[in-house]
């Protein structure tokens, strides 16, 4: 009882000190809460959600994926490519995105068939990734002969809220159903609580690793062709450092580092904790190299955060 009364202090308090945060920057800032900004953040934190409804799912299971954004980067080039060669657009977003569900099986296949740590296997198809959106672009932005309709989907609206965030809303409704409603969403959990105790009660661990790797490949593919869409270009070197903005919103959220923990709805609240900070240093000036300093402290305190709850709930 003990315990648990000091990790939900210890988790107020936390939110505590981000509330103080985000109400400093509105004194510093005028235009920090405003509607006009909140969309702003909204449709930058989209990408982020969308893909991390998926890596939530895997990193409760207890795996890891460092290759989303060089995913994204690959996918949003391939889409842009593909309108220039005048494929239909729903046809290039359905290609693309299945570019992306290949790495994801592939990233499974080594992680379960060739017993590979999701970490390393994931890190080499990062730079596989980046490298073959730079070969199939010669390192140039595509920009041209892409069309009106190219950036519908990223810069356009459904009255005066972004599609890009009715997109999200639906990601998080799907994953919150397979999380909590379906067999997968459980043995994810019971996957990343123990792995030889879920393998021992008749679970198909490999099956269902290699399926959280398709769903985030899937995932980082339409984020990709999401975010070319936004930036009305296919650019070889977006999304980089994508995927430490995820796993740092995951984590925030409560996700366990170790897996077994963890929910979609805290990854949205961490997604948009990182997004406010990010964009609140923005408009008082800091620059980018100081925000990366202030990214890599939070995933550091939320992953010493993650070990001390479970100290004291051990105690």
């Amino acid at each position: 009882m003990k315990s648990s009364l000091n990790s939900t202090l210890l988790q107020k308090m936390v939110v505590v000190g981000i509330l103080i945060f985000i109400i400093a920057l509105s004194f510093l800032s005028r235009s920090f809460l405003t509607l006009t900004n909140f969309n702003n953040v909204t449709r930058q934190v989209s990408f982020v959600v969308i893909t991390g409804c998926a890596v939530t799912a895997l990193m409760i299971s207890g795996n890891f994926d460092l290759s989303i954004g060089s995913v994204l980067a690959l996918t949003g080039t391939i889409s842009a490519i593909l309108v220039t060669y005048s494929v239909p657009l729903w046809l290039s977003i359905i290609l693309a995105t299945l570019v992306g569900s290949g790495i994801g099986l592939l990233n499974g296949f080594m992680v379960v068939k060739l017993n590979i740590p999701s970490i390393i296997a994931t890190l080499g198809t990062m730079y596989a990734a980046r490298g073959l959106a730079l070969v199939i672009t010669g390192g140039n932005t595509i920009h041209l002969g892409l069309g009106e309709n190219f950036t519908l989907l990223g810069r356009g609206y459904l009255g005066m809220i972004p599609i890009t965030f009715f997109i999200m809303v639906i990601a998080v409704l799907l994953f919150y159903f397979i999380e909590s409603k379906t067999t997968l969403g459980r043995y994810a959990y019971a996957i990343g609580g123990n792995r030889r105790s879920a393998f021992l009660s008749g679970i198909n661990v490999g099956s269902i690793v290699v399926l959280l790797y398709l769903l985030v490949g899937s995932l980082a593919g339409f984020s990709g062709v999401l975010m070319a869409s936004r930036l009305g270009v296919g650019q070889p070197m977006v999304g980089v450092g994508f995927e430490f903005d995820v796993i740092v919103a995951v984590i925030l959220g409560g996700t366990s580092i170790e897996g077994g923990e963890g929910s979609v709805f805290g990854m949205v609240v961490g997604a948009f904790i990182v997004g406010f900070i990010a964009n609140g240093l923005n408009l008082l000036g800091v620059h980018s190299f100081y925000q990366s300093i202030v990214k890599g402290l939070v995933l550091v305190g939320a992953v010493l955060l993650d070990r001390k709850i479970k100290e004291m709930i051990v105690e």
